[in-house]
């Protein structure tokens, strides 16, 4: 009998993050496109160049209606039809607004790509913004902010913003505005915001997947091409500021049997040398089940199901400067929470004097640059970080140069910037509970002054 000859591996190739090439419509549109051989999902984030700072005064929240609207019908077809067309090409298309621009996502069978950019052209270039689907969505808006003040989570969150930063700064409020802003929201408003902001001179196209057989560049002329609009400079964004003095606010919840906790400050963003090594040490304070976070409060106390310590990028200039949001949250039962408290700072007060080990330096890296080929494996992701980069003036190579330097990053170099990305003094603390019985406790703990507001 004989047998096929079984396999054998190939010779393994270093993983990198991929690398886009770069081109301009003549509408001035910017396009970054990346040949992913296999990928036939083709995924297209364009970067909108619509700041939430821009928003009119006392029209907070207008950038996200305008984003929900986009896909709500054309100057040639109904929102049903609109739905209707992307169903039948296959495609899925999603619209947020965040502090620095308005992004919108489309993914679509690679066979039928010519009409999903069709759609998405259509959805930027003529949006009908219909009266009726705008004051829908302003009413969805306002029920989901009922929901969002019922959950902690995102309660702390809005705390947290709102203390650290200055009443005048847009960081300081909601990202889709508040009740009050909203409901002033009307069609002239989001017309008016997408007229102001929605132009191709100042936008970007990020195309990822398989392109075998496709002409791109003279495809997006015929599709994305089509939309037009002013050569307006682009927006100015101004530095991030924060008030990091050590303090505790806490949510009243009467009657809570959870407390939510958020700890943050401001520091380095992807801009900073030290952004890498940011990464690598927080990721070791909490990027996962086995940090020292999750062992002691946990594992060792039984305090929470969980804590993690993350950085989360706010806004960048094009002059490279910005700022990231560096925070600790989690949640413990309404007894812990003063004890739970304790132990985080002690924790961080450790790690400043003893530092991290190298067993926990290597197993952070190995995860870290390990599982990148998985976490990129779709067009998506991919297309989502090249995204990322446009939005934060960062260079294409910005991804792949992380990677590297986070495999060759020693175990001192993560504990600098650990260390100095929460100093034990410098942490604004939420906690969303019931004050009555966590107030106290906490206020002999030390770590800042306690306010008690209303939920």
């Amino acid at each position: 009998m004989t047998f096929h000859p079984q396999p054998r591996p190939g010779t393994p190739t270093p993983w990198a993050f991929p690398a886009p090439e770069r081109a301009t419509l003549a509408n001035g549109l910017t396009v970054l496109h990346c040949h992913r051989p296999g990928q036939q999902l083709v995924a297209v984030d364009i970067v909108i160049d619509a700041p939430l700072a821009a928003e009119p005064e006392g029209l907070d929240g207008v950038a996200n209606i305008l984003a929900r609207a986009l896909s709500e019908g054309t100057d040639t077809l109904t929102a049903e039809e609109y739905a209707g067309e992307l169903e039948r090409a296959g495609a899925t298309l999603d619209a947020h607004a965040d502090h620095p621009a308005i992004r919108v996502s489309l993914e679509v069978p690679a066979s039928r790509l010519e009409r999903g950019l069709t759609l998405l052209g259509d959805a930027l270039r003529a949006p009908a913004l219909p009266t009726d689907e705008i004051e829908r969505l302003v009413a969805n808006r306002l029920d989901e902010i009922v929901h969002e003040q019922a959950n902690p989570a995102r309660r702390s969150a809005k705390a947290l913003y709102a203390t650290l930063f200055d009443d005048a700064d847009r960081l300081s409020r909601p990202r889709s505005g508040t009740a009050d802003t909203v409901k002033t929201i009307d069609r002239p408003a989001v017309q008016a915001f997408y007229d102001a902001h929605v132009r191709p001179a100042t936008a970007s196209a990020v195309v990822v997947g398989d392109l075998t057989g496709i002409d791109l560049i003279p495809l997006l002329e015929t599709t994305l091409g089509r939309w037009t609009g002013s050569t307006d400079a682009p927006s100015v964004h101004a530095p991030v500021t924060a008030d990091d003095t050590g303090r505790v606010v806490i949510v009243d919840r009467p009657g809570s049997v959870q407390t939510q906790l958020l700890i943050g400050r401001i520091g380095p963003d992807r801009h900073d040398p030290a952004w890498a090594a940011q990464i690598l040490g927080t990721y070791c304070l909490g990027g996962t089940l086995t940090s020292r976070l999750d062992r002691v409060l946990r594992e060792e106390k039984g305090y929470t199901y969980g804590v993690r310590s993350f950085a989360q990028p706010l806004r960048s200039a094009a002059d490279g400067s910005g700022r990231a949001l560096l925070a600790i949250s989690g949640s413990v039962d309404t007894a812990s929470t003063a004890p739970a408290l304790a132990d985080t700072w002690t924790i961080l007060r450790t790690l400043a004097a003893e530092g991290l080990t190298d067993a926990e330096r290597e197993d952070a890296v190995q995860f870290l640059v390990g599982v990148a080929p998985l976490k990129f494996e779709t067009a998506g992701s991919v297309a989502a970080t090249l995204a990322d980069q446009v939005e934060q003036y960062l260079p294409d190579d910005f991804q792949a140069e992380v990677y590297r330097e986070l495999a060759e990053l020693g175990t001192d170099a993560a504990t600098e910037a650990v260390v100095a990305a929460f100093p034990p003094d410098r942490l604004v603390t939420v906690l969303v509970g019931d004050a009555s019985v966590i107030a106290e406790p906490v206020k002999e703990l030390g770590i800042g002054d306690v306010t008690v507001i209303a939920n």
